[in-house]
């Protein structure tokens, strides 16, 4: 229900918000009264989105960050943007550098044209430009371009987001549903996962003023746990009995080099949580999670008057899939 009606006046056009985190964004804008223009190469595919606010609320239109007029076309009469756009992996044309670095700074150059006075921009805690991770070197330079040229940009950065549609405990709990043994990469690297609600509440309260303009927030969730930690936590969930073989970095390798090649075989057809890339696995040499100095100064959920979601409590909630027997796991025929 939305909870400001009076305020429908206002639009926001959001790029990217047709995935994972985008639904959840677009949910928080609706409440708070938003008109909710989202930006997506294939509208189509973004009607799912309809039933999350009321009628004519939200509706998707065709834009593409590698064409700029498109961009330009999106944001006209808005009053507001956030870009959502990013990849994990590489694939195809999608590659890292024109999707979060050119494709971030297409975007800040059109707000900048179109004189808007908001933009949130949601980068990813890691993002250096010294990096060994292109992902995370090309997530700084987009964000550098967009302080450039729209200093006044809030920047989200948040940690691993979960959410019954991720790529991080599910990917966990499908390989425990077929492999015998799972290997343990990194083991001690600790991250905090964000709620992916959580993150969409913290755009909604950005472009309410809640952010001070042209900070970087970093958003993580209330617990730091090591890749162990959240293994073991998965397959106790799922109730699946697996050992965890430690491996090297080394080691590891040799799994990205059979990724790639399975990906050969099948025609690039390999499900994305079975595989992995060497620019992932420089991702799990660092830990990430919410900085000393962000903490301090109150660029945080918390600062932000969020109460970030635990994923021990959450995440159970749809990882019963994974079990044996689904919900049902655990109760007997009377």
């Amino acid at each position: 229900m939305i909870q400001q009606r009076d305020r429908t006046d206002r639009l926001v056009t959001v790029f990217g918000g047709s995935g994972f985190v985008g639904r959840h964004v677009v949910r928080s804008l609706a409440r708070r009264g938003w008109r909710i223009r989202v930006a997506v190469r294939r509208p189509e595919l973004a009607f799912h989105l309809q039933p999350l606010g009321i009628v004519g609320q939200i509706h998707a239109v065709q834009a593409n960050l590698r064409f700029p007029e498109s961009v330009t076309h999106a944001l006209r009469d808005a009053d507001a943007a956030v870009n959502l756009v990013g990849i994990l992996e590489e694939h195809r044309a999608q590659r890292f550098e024109a999707i979060h670095h050119k494709g971030a700074e297409a975007i800040a150059r059109a707000v900048k044209e179109a004189r808007l006075n908001k933009l949130v921009h949601v980068s990813a805690l890691g993002a250096d430009a010294s990096s060994p991770s292109h992902y995370a070197q090309t997530k700084a330079y987009g964000e550098a371009a967009v302080q450039r040229n729209f200093p006044g940009a809030v920047i989200l950065r948040p940690s691993v987001v979960f959410g019954p549609e991720d790529h991080f405990f599910n990917r966990f709990a499908a390989l425990a549903r077929i492999l015998p043994v799972l290997p343990l990469i990194a083991g001690e690297t600790r991250l905090q996962p964000v709620f992916a609600g959580d993150v969409g509440e913290a755009v909604a309260l950005a472009l309410d003023d809640r952010a001070e303009a042209g900070k970087v927030y970093e958003l993580g969730g209330p617990e730091v746990a090591s890749l162990r930690r959240i293994q073991e936590f998965v397959l106790k969930v799922t109730g699946r009995h697996r050992r965890l073989i430690p491996l090297s970095f080394g080691q590891a390798k040799l799994i990205v080099a059979l990724s790639k090649l399975l990906s050969l075989v099948t025609l690039g057809l390999l499900p994305g949580q079975f595989g992995l890339t060497g620019d992932q696995l420089q991702l799990l040499r660092d830990d990430n999670f919410v900085s000393p100095e962000a903490e301090a100064e109150g660029r945080t959920l918390s600062g932000l008057g969020i109460t970030p979601e635990p994923f021990e409590t959450f995440v159970p909630t749809y990882l019963y899939r994974y079990r044996k027997t689904g919900q049902f796991a655990g109760i007997k025929a009377a």
